[in-house]
Protein backbone atom coordinates (compact mmCIF):
# COMPACT_ATOMS: atom_id res chain seq x y z
CA UNK A 1 0.00 0.00 0.00
CA UNK A 2 3.02 2.44 1.45
CA UNK A 3 4.36 1.69 -1.93
CA UNK A 4 1.17 2.40 -4.55
CA UNK A 5 0.75 5.76 -2.73
CA UNK A 6 4.30 6.61 -3.42
CA UNK A 7 4.34 5.90 -6.79
CA UNK A 8 0.96 7.55 -7.65
CA UNK A 9 2.35 11.11 -5.70
CA UNK A 10 5.98 10.00 -8.07
CA UNK A 11 3.54 10.37 -11.41
CA UNK A 12 1.41 13.03 -9.65
CA UNK A 13 4.52 15.25 -9.11
CA UNK A 14 5.76 14.47 -12.62
CA UNK A 15 2.33 15.74 -14.14
CA UNK A 16 3.10 19.03 -12.38
CA UNK A 17 6.85 19.55 -12.20
CA UNK A 18 7.13 19.02 -16.48
CA UNK A 19 4.63 21.92 -17.20
CA UNK A 20 6.38 24.39 -14.90
CA UNK A 21 10.22 22.77 -16.20
CA UNK A 22 9.24 23.85 -19.99
CA UNK A 23 7.49 27.16 -19.13
CA UNK A 24 10.65 28.09 -16.36
CA UNK A 25 13.02 26.63 -19.41
CA UNK A 26 11.35 28.32 -22.03
CA UNK A 27 11.96 32.03 -20.96
CA UNK A 28 15.09 31.51 -21.90
CA UNK A 29 14.86 30.22 -24.94
CA UNK A 30 13.87 31.12 -28.43
CA UNK A 31 10.91 30.38 -30.00
CA UNK A 32 12.45 27.80 -32.54
CA UNK A 33 14.55 26.08 -29.65
CA UNK A 34 11.04 26.01 -27.85
CA UNK A 35 9.45 23.96 -30.02
CA UNK A 36 13.14 21.82 -31.36
CA UNK A 37 13.40 21.12 -27.83
CA UNK A 38 10.83 21.89 -24.74
CA UNK A 39 11.59 19.28 -22.35
CA UNK A 40 15.71 20.32 -22.54
CA UNK A 41 16.89 23.13 -20.49
CA UNK A 42 18.29 25.94 -22.86
CA UNK A 43 21.57 25.57 -24.60
CA UNK A 44 22.38 29.60 -24.30
CA UNK A 45 20.47 30.77 -21.78
CA UNK A 46 19.29 34.52 -22.24
CA UNK A 47 17.26 37.05 -20.05
CA UNK A 48 16.39 38.91 -23.30
CA UNK A 49 12.52 37.66 -22.75
CA UNK A 50 12.69 39.53 -19.01
CA UNK A 51 14.35 42.60 -20.27
CA UNK A 52 11.86 42.73 -23.38
CA UNK A 53 8.56 42.68 -21.00
CA UNK A 54 9.61 45.45 -19.00
CA UNK A 55 10.85 48.01 -21.80
CA UNK A 56 8.46 47.05 -24.56
CA UNK A 57 5.48 44.74 -22.88
CA UNK A 58 4.67 47.38 -20.25
CA UNK A 59 4.51 44.58 -17.37
CA UNK A 60 5.98 46.99 -15.12
CA UNK A 61 2.97 49.32 -15.10
CA UNK A 62 0.65 45.95 -15.44
CA UNK A 63 2.63 44.67 -12.15
CA UNK A 64 1.81 47.89 -10.17
CA UNK A 65 -2.02 47.40 -11.28
CA UNK A 66 -2.44 44.16 -10.32
CA UNK A 67 -0.51 44.86 -6.80
CA UNK A 68 -3.08 47.63 -5.98
CA UNK A 69 -6.44 45.61 -7.44
CA UNK A 70 -5.62 42.84 -5.49
CA UNK A 71 -4.49 44.53 -2.42
CA UNK A 72 -6.78 46.84 -1.74
CA UNK A 73 -9.86 44.10 -2.86
CA UNK A 74 -8.00 41.26 -0.21
CA UNK A 75 -7.88 43.97 2.26
CA UNK A 76 -11.30 44.99 1.59
CA UNK A 77 -13.00 41.65 1.03
CA UNK A 78 -11.40 40.09 4.49
CA UNK A 79 -12.32 43.65 6.70
CA UNK A 80 -16.13 42.84 5.63
CA UNK A 81 -15.73 39.24 5.37
CA UNK A 82 -14.48 39.22 9.48
CA UNK A 83 -16.87 41.81 10.31
CA UNK A 84 -20.15 39.62 9.15
CA UNK A 85 -18.87 36.52 10.12
CA UNK A 86 -18.49 37.77 13.60
CA UNK A 87 -21.78 39.17 13.51
CA UNK A 88 -23.15 35.55 12.02
CA UNK A 89 -22.04 34.02 14.83
CA UNK A 90 -23.35 36.55 17.55
CA UNK A 91 -27.06 36.85 15.87
CA UNK A 92 -29.31 34.37 18.52
CA UNK A 93 -31.41 31.98 17.63
CA UNK A 94 -32.38 31.37 13.71
CA UNK A 95 -31.40 34.74 12.59
CA UNK A 96 -27.59 34.07 12.11
CA UNK A 97 -28.27 31.00 10.09
CA UNK A 98 -30.70 33.09 7.87
CA UNK A 99 -27.53 35.75 7.58
CA UNK A 100 -25.49 32.93 6.54
CA UNK A 101 -27.50 31.58 4.26
CA UNK A 102 -28.33 34.61 2.02
CA UNK A 103 -24.34 34.96 1.63
CA UNK A 104 -23.90 31.44 0.82
CA UNK A 105 -26.64 31.73 -1.66
CA UNK A 106 -23.84 34.06 -3.43
CA UNK A 107 -22.06 31.71 -4.51
CA UNK A 108 -24.72 29.67 -5.88
CA UNK A 109 -24.89 32.09 -8.96
CA UNK A 110 -22.03 32.23 -11.04
CA UNK A 111 -20.66 35.36 -11.64
CA UNK A 112 -20.91 35.29 -15.53
CA UNK A 113 -24.27 35.29 -14.97
CA UNK A 114 -24.45 39.01 -13.45
CA UNK A 115 -21.66 40.70 -15.73
CA UNK A 116 -23.71 42.41 -17.93
CA UNK A 117 -26.04 44.24 -15.47
CA UNK A 118 -23.05 44.68 -13.06
CA UNK A 119 -21.61 46.28 -16.25
CA UNK A 120 -24.34 48.57 -17.22
CA UNK A 121 -24.90 49.72 -13.40
CA UNK A 122 -21.11 50.98 -12.65
CA UNK A 123 -21.05 52.45 -16.22
CA UNK A 124 -24.04 54.26 -15.21
CA UNK A 125 -22.03 55.40 -11.80
CA UNK A 126 -18.53 56.16 -13.80
CA UNK A 127 -16.79 53.19 -12.45
CA UNK A 128 -16.21 51.45 -15.86
CA UNK A 129 -12.45 51.63 -16.83
CA UNK A 130 -11.15 52.61 -13.00
CA UNK A 131 -8.79 50.41 -10.99
CA UNK A 132 -11.38 51.59 -8.28
CA UNK A 133 -14.63 49.76 -10.12
CA UNK A 134 -12.43 46.82 -10.14
CA UNK A 135 -12.02 46.43 -6.72
CA UNK A 136 -15.87 47.55 -5.90
CA UNK A 137 -16.90 44.17 -8.09
CA UNK A 138 -14.32 41.90 -7.19
CA UNK A 139 -14.90 42.27 -3.71
CA UNK A 140 -18.55 42.11 -3.80
CA UNK A 141 -17.68 38.88 -6.03
CA UNK A 142 -15.63 36.75 -3.49
CA UNK A 143 -17.53 38.75 -0.55
CA UNK A 144 -19.86 35.81 -0.72
CA UNK A 145 -16.68 32.79 -0.79
CA UNK A 146 -14.97 34.86 2.68
CA UNK A 147 -18.23 34.76 4.57
CA UNK A 148 -18.58 30.95 4.01
CA UNK A 149 -14.59 29.98 5.10
CA UNK A 150 -14.58 32.81 7.61
CA UNK A 151 -18.06 31.81 9.06
CA UNK A 152 -17.64 28.34 9.51
CA UNK A 153 -14.74 28.50 11.71
CA UNK A 154 -15.77 31.23 14.19
CA UNK A 155 -18.85 29.01 14.67
CA UNK A 156 -16.52 26.33 16.50
CA UNK A 157 -15.15 28.91 18.77
CA UNK A 158 -16.23 28.48 21.93
CA UNK A 159 -19.49 31.13 23.18
CA UNK A 160 -18.38 30.62 26.91
CA UNK A 161 -15.39 32.86 26.07
CA UNK A 162 -17.50 35.70 24.67
CA UNK A 163 -20.08 35.29 27.44
CA UNK A 164 -17.15 35.53 29.95
CA UNK A 165 -15.60 38.58 27.87
CA UNK A 166 -19.24 39.99 28.12
CA UNK A 167 -19.62 39.52 32.03
CA UNK A 168 -16.22 41.42 32.26
CA UNK A 169 -17.91 44.40 31.06
CA UNK A 170 -16.03 44.04 26.60
CA UNK A 171 -18.42 45.17 24.26
CA UNK A 172 -19.06 43.71 20.99
CA UNK A 173 -16.00 45.59 19.52
CA UNK A 174 -13.71 44.51 21.93
CA UNK A 175 -14.88 41.02 22.01
CA UNK A 176 -14.59 40.95 17.86
CA UNK A 177 -11.00 42.43 18.36
CA UNK A 178 -9.92 40.74 21.33
CA UNK A 179 -11.17 36.96 21.28
CA UNK A 180 -12.54 36.63 17.61
CA UNK A 181 -9.29 38.29 15.57
CA UNK A 182 -6.81 36.71 17.22
CA UNK A 183 -8.74 33.02 17.58
CA UNK A 184 -9.38 33.13 14.01
CA UNK A 185 -5.92 34.45 12.32
CA UNK A 186 -5.17 30.81 10.82
CA UNK A 187 -8.49 30.92 9.07
CA UNK A 188 -8.09 34.40 8.28
CA UNK A 189 -4.54 33.79 6.71
CA UNK A 190 -6.02 30.85 4.65
CA UNK A 191 -8.47 32.71 3.49
CA UNK A 192 -5.98 35.70 2.64
CA UNK A 193 -4.05 33.22 0.10
CA UNK A 194 -7.26 31.79 -1.15
CA UNK A 195 -9.00 35.33 -1.90
CA UNK A 196 -5.62 36.57 -3.55
CA UNK A 197 -5.20 33.99 -5.50
CA UNK A 198 -8.40 34.21 -6.67
CA UNK A 199 -7.53 38.42 -7.50
CA UNK A 200 -4.36 38.15 -8.93
CA UNK A 201 -5.60 35.82 -11.43
CA UNK A 202 -8.73 37.45 -12.41
CA UNK A 203 -9.31 37.81 -16.01
CA UNK A 204 -13.11 38.89 -16.74
CA UNK A 205 -14.00 41.61 -15.21
CA UNK A 206 -10.39 43.02 -16.43
CA UNK A 207 -11.49 42.17 -19.50
CA UNK A 208 -15.06 43.72 -19.20
CA UNK A 209 -14.58 46.63 -17.26
CA UNK A 210 -10.67 48.00 -18.57
CA UNK A 211 -10.57 49.55 -21.94
CA UNK A 212 -7.39 51.96 -21.26
CA UNK A 213 -4.03 50.07 -21.82
CA UNK A 214 -2.40 51.83 -18.72
CA UNK A 215 -4.87 50.60 -16.33
CA UNK A 216 -4.56 46.80 -17.50
CA UNK A 217 -4.14 44.27 -14.97
CA UNK A 218 -1.39 41.62 -15.15
CA UNK A 219 -3.78 38.90 -16.30
CA UNK A 220 -4.86 40.98 -18.91
CA UNK A 221 -1.70 42.40 -19.73
CA UNK A 222 -0.50 38.87 -20.82
CA UNK A 223 -3.58 37.61 -22.93
CA UNK A 224 -2.39 40.16 -24.98
CA UNK A 225 1.17 38.35 -25.90
CA UNK A 226 -1.07 35.67 -27.41
CA UNK A 227 -1.74 36.63 -31.23
CA UNK A 228 -4.35 35.53 -33.60
CA UNK A 229 -2.31 33.31 -35.87
CA UNK A 230 1.15 32.98 -33.71
CA UNK A 231 2.18 33.28 -30.22
CA UNK A 232 5.40 35.14 -28.84
CA UNK A 233 5.66 31.77 -26.48
CA UNK A 234 9.22 33.01 -24.76
CA UNK A 235 7.59 36.64 -23.58
CA UNK A 236 4.20 34.54 -22.42
CA UNK A 237 6.04 32.39 -20.60
CA UNK A 238 8.07 34.85 -18.83
CA UNK A 239 5.36 36.95 -18.07
CA UNK A 240 3.51 33.76 -16.64
CA UNK A 241 6.61 33.06 -14.56
CA UNK A 242 6.96 36.55 -12.91
CA UNK A 243 3.02 36.56 -12.74
CA UNK A 244 3.31 33.76 -10.64
CA UNK A 245 6.42 34.40 -8.22
CA UNK A 246 3.73 36.60 -5.88
CA UNK A 247 1.47 33.42 -5.09
CA UNK A 248 4.02 31.24 -4.46
CA UNK A 249 6.22 33.77 -2.28
CA UNK A 250 2.28 34.72 -0.09
CA UNK A 251 2.14 30.90 0.05
CA UNK A 252 5.37 30.16 1.67
CA UNK A 253 5.32 33.02 3.73
CA UNK A 254 2.43 31.78 5.64
CA UNK A 255 2.26 28.53 4.65
CA UNK A 256 1.80 27.75 8.21
CA UNK A 257 -1.07 29.60 8.87
CA UNK A 258 -2.48 28.35 5.39
CA UNK A 259 -2.22 24.40 6.79
CA UNK A 260 -3.35 25.10 9.78
CA UNK A 261 -6.77 27.32 8.77
CA UNK A 262 -7.36 24.07 6.35
CA UNK A 263 -7.54 21.88 9.55
CA UNK A 264 -8.66 24.40 12.38
CA UNK A 265 -12.25 22.63 13.65
CA UNK A 266 -11.45 19.24 12.34
CA UNK A 267 -11.09 18.11 15.86
CA UNK A 268 -13.44 20.39 17.69
CA UNK A 269 -17.00 19.15 18.88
Amino acid sequence: MTLTRRSLLAVYALLVMVPLLVVLFGTFKSTKEIFASPFAPPAQPTFEHYARLFAEGGIGQAFGNSVTVTGLSVSLTLTLAALVSFAITRLPGWRGYVLYGLFSLGMAVPAQANMIPQYVMFHSMGLTDTLLGLVIVQTAVTLPVAVFILAGFMMTLPRTLFEAASLDGAGQWMQFRRIALPLSAPSLAATAIFLFVMHWNELLYPLLFIQDDSLQTLPLRLLGFKGEYSTDYPLLFSGVVIASMPMVVAYVALQRYFVAGMTAGATKG
